[in-house]
């Protein structure tokens, strides 16, 4: 599969060079230059505009950022240390392939982590607040749904799972997660790209979630929350099995 993979690239194209996606952000010369672009490049990454394979150049970035490219390159082993980047000697640098087994992993977290999040927010003593944001957060996705704005939904989908850490008194907690789904996040996009997104089933989820929730019920809530995360194994069968990941993923033999 892995080599059908590589041939069949299903890709919007053309690729957008880094000039390209570049154009208009200028850096803080009061800020630390080095985590700037370490946070461009790593959010160009997760959001699929620089797609996986992609070459980069740090002269380049360099260039498009007016930056030296002492602190470029401090950013591409920043990026090469959290696998984001593969930093290959004599060749370039390119950005890495969706792991099958970091996406595993990353999902394994995930679900351990929230399922305690999701309990302890049924039984939160600032039940009424969390609810009014919960509340007004489903209402933001069925706007987003009705609209297709998948976008703004991924956006709304990660403010309202971190909602739930928060009520559960672990903000943290989502801090951890979240260094962990870089990978997740960009099989979401990919996805996304291609329209291949449940709209309506995400929101029906979060509102069984949320009602679970306003019930006071952490059992109920755990389910849901289970349910709506998914199956562990079912969610890597997906992965492969989903034409819009062709050329995007590399099987576990090869992480």
């Amino acid at each position: 599969m892995q080599e059908r993979a590589e041939k069949l690239s299903t890709l919007p194209e053309p690729t957008p060079t880094i000039s390209e996606l570049l154009v208009g952000i200028r850096l803080d010369p009061e800020k630390n230059i080095t985590f700037q672009v370490f946070d461009i490049l790593r959010d160009l990454i997760v959001s699929v505009k620089l797609r996986p394979g992609q070459r980069l150049s740090e002269k380049e970035i360099a260039a498009a950022l007016s930056a030296s490219k002492t602190p470029v390159r401090e950013a591409m082993i920043r990026l090469d240390e959290i696998r984001l980047v593969k930093i290959v000697p004599q060749s370039g640098t390119y950005v890495t392939k969706i792991s099958v087994k970091r996406y595993r992993t990353a999902c394994f977290i995930r679900r351990q982590l929230e399922l305690g999040a999701v309990r302890a927010a049924a039984c939160s003593p600032n039940l009424k607040q969390g609810m009014k944001f919960l509340d007004r957060m489903l209402a933001q996705q069925a706007k987003a749904v009705a609209n297709e704005d998948y976008e703004s939904l991924y956006r709304l989908d990660e403010a309202f799972h971190f909602q739930l850490f928060e009520m559960a008194g672990f903000g943290d907690a989502w801090t951890t997660a979240r260094r962990t789904q870089f990978d997740v996040n960009r099989a979401r996009h990919v996805r996304r790209l291609h329209g291949v997104v449940n709209g309506p089933k995400i929101l029906a989820e979060h509102t069984a979630i949320v009602e679970a929730i306003r019930a006071q019920d952490p059992d109920r809530a755990a389910a849901a929350l289970n349910a709506h995360i998914g199956d562990l194994e079912q969610q890597i069968s997906v992965l492969f099995r989903d034409k819009a990941m062709l050329g995007t993923i590399e099987a576990p033999d090869d992480d």
